[in-house]
């Protein structure tokens, strides 16, 4: 029996996954079925500069089941969780179709039936601030003053992610509270959970090894490099847009700094690093989510 035959179609599905999990394919599955719109939730897949490294649907998949959010957001462009919040709610205002809400970045799917905390705007000088702490000292200097001055929110968020501890540090100094703080006092959720579907792809570490490394060996070949090159001559390495996973060490090699096999294995690596956080993300904070494996699954 498929993993979703007891799908409520009164009712949006959310769901969330690993990299490569095979959670966009499984959603294609149900759309066809409920005759769905895809909304995309990976903090990466916005971008338009990236439709091979970070395994956008393909045109096919976009002229048979219709999709949104998926590669509208312009490379520099500033695009937050907020961003996508309110355009997932101009969505499902104006869509008749049943929806499907599916990707990798928790923080986006967990605001949806949480809800979102109302931070003000950091200013540019704090910004600027922060840039230019992480740049002559690096993150761990950002994340031992976050030690000092706001542990709550540095124990929740994942301290290998640039964009994630610059944004504490910028918050706490630029508000004067840390987003914990921030997050108790947050919006209402755009959907409650118990109107949703909500599922998690379980993955297990040696399967989904295996499709990371086949995956990239045919975003390789299916034209990652060309993406990157395209962006090289206005290369901006802390962008948001540039933390999709495999860009920087496709661009060491591009430079010439790495062999193509070396910026391949560390591209490897680094979605698997990724992966991990993922998971660990997933089991700590979704777990109201119903499981499905889909490495057991043959339709999945």
């Amino acid at each position: 029996m498929h993993p979703f035959a007891q799908i409520d179609p009164k009712h949006p599905v959310l769901i969330a996954g690993p990299t490569a999990s095979g959670k966009s394919a499984l959603a294609m599955d149900i759309a066809r079925r409920f005759d769905s719109v895809i909304i995309n939730a990976d903090a990466l897949q916005v971008y338009d500069c990236w439709r091979v490294l970070t395994a956008r649907p393909g045109v096919e998949d976009t002229e048979n089941v219709a999709h949104a959010l998926y590669g509208t957001v312009g490379r520099t462009q500033e695009y937050s969780v907020g961003h996508w919040l309110r355009d997932v709610a101009r969505i499902l205002k104006i869509t008749d179709r049943h929806a499907i809400i599916v990707g990798g970045t928790g923080l986006y799917l967990s605001s949806i039936v949480n809800g979102l905390a109302d931070i003000p705007k950091v200013s540019h000088e704090v910004r600027k601030t922060c840039d230019t702490r992480f740049q002559l000292h690096g993150l761990a200097a950002l994340i031992k003053d976050l030690e000092r001055v706001d542990r709550a929110t540095l124990a929740g968020i994942d301290r290998q992610n640039p964009a994630r501890v610059r944004r504490a540090w910028e918050v706490y100094h630029g508000t004067g509270y840390g987003l914990a703080y921030w997050h108790k006092n947050q919006s209402k959720p755009l959907i409650m959970a118990d109107k949703a579907n909500l599922f998690v792809v379980e993955a297990p570490k040696d399967w989904l090894n295996t499709r990371i490394a086949t995956r990239l060996n045919n975003m390789i070949a299916g034209g990652a490099l060309d993406e990157c090159r395209a962006a090289l001559s206005n290369w901006q390495p802390d962008l948001p847009s540039s933390q999709a996973i495999g860009a920087k060490s496709l661009i060491s090699y591009l430079n010439g700094e790495m062999t193509l096999d070396a910026a391949t294995a560390a591209a490897a690596l680094a979605t698997r690093q990724y992966a991990k956080r993922q998971r660990s993300w997933f089991r700590a904070r979704m777990v109201n989510w119903q499981t499905v494996n889909l490495s057991t699954d043959p339709s999945g």
